[in-house]
C-alpha cells in the first residue's frame, strides 16, 4: 500500500474533525445566543462537502488495508462523532503504519 493513501485519510479526518468542531460552536451561537444563523449554514455546507470526500479517502483506505466492515464503518462514522476522528485518526495511523513500512522494507527478488 502506498503511503500517500494514509496520508490523503490522515489530512481529511483532521480537517473533517476540526470542521465539526467549529461547527458545533456555530450551532451553540445559532441555538443558544440567536446569533451567527448564516456561518453556521456556510460552516454546515462546507463539513458536508468534506465528509463526503472524507468518507471516499477512509473507505479508500480501508478497503487497501483490508478491514473487516465493523472496523470500516466506525471509521467511517467517526467523522461525525466530536473529537473521536482525532483519536481514531492516531489509532489508525498506528494499526495502518507497518503495512506500508512492510511493503517498502520486502527484498527485492532478482
Amino acid at each position: 500500500m502506498k503511503s500517500s493513501v494514509l496520508t490523503r485519510y490522515r489530512v481529511m479526518a483532521y480537517i473533517t474533525a476540526v470542521m465539526l468542531l467549529v461547527l458545533c460552536t456555530c450551532m451553540i451561537f445559532k441555538y443558544g445566543f440567536d446569533m451567527g444563523e448564516d456561518v453556521t449554514f456556510a460552516v454546515s455546507q462546507a463539513h458536508g462537502v468534506l465528509y463526503i470526500i472524507y468518507l471516499v479517502f477512509a473507505f479508500d483506505l480501508g478497503s487497501k488495508a483490508r478491514w473487516p466492515f465493523g472496523k470500516l464503518l466506525w471509521v467511517l462514522l467517526s467523522g461525525t462523532i466530536p473529537f473521536a476522528a482525532f483519536f481514531v485518526e492516531r489509532k489508525v495511523v498506528a494499526e495502518t503504519l507497518p503495512l506500508i513500512g512492510g511493503a517498502r522494507s520486502e527484498p527485492v527478488k532478482a
